[in-house]
């Protein structure tokens, strides 16, 4: 797995560093197919105050590129929810990727003479 750490408009320090990595073990443990990772946290220039700190992380797996962002007034929340975003969007994928599997006509034939 190539993983990727950037800052924009801030300096990414290896506390941040370390936080993101505990944070992709849970990602990583729900599905291991994981090719690349990119991460990229950053400050917005914004008047408001609140959800300044934004996040984002664009996640390669075998076939499918997700991407997912958050902001927060703290940077430490922001990639928390990252997280949980892309733990849900992984979990989904996992199951989509899963399910092509059909049940066999034996299967079927055996209710099917229970049921006569």
């Amino acid at each position: 797995m190539n993983l990727t750490i950037s800052g924009h408009h801030l300096e990414v320090t290896p506390a941040l560093r370390e936080y993101v990595l505990t944070k992709l073990d849970r990602v990583t443990r729900h599905f291991d197919q994981v090719v690349d990772v990119n991460v990229i946290l950053s400050v917005e220039k914004q008047k408001e105050k609140d959800r300044r700190q934004k996040a984002e992380v664009t996640l390669h797996v075998k076939g499918k590129d997700i991407f997912v962002e958050t902001s927060h007034e703290d940077l430490y929340a922001a990639i928390d929810q990252l997280m949980d975003k892309l733990d849900r969007q992984v979990v989904k994928h996992k199951d989509r990727v899963q399910e092509h599997h059909h049940e066999s006509l034996k299967r079927h034939d055996s209710g099917w003479d229970a049921v006569q």
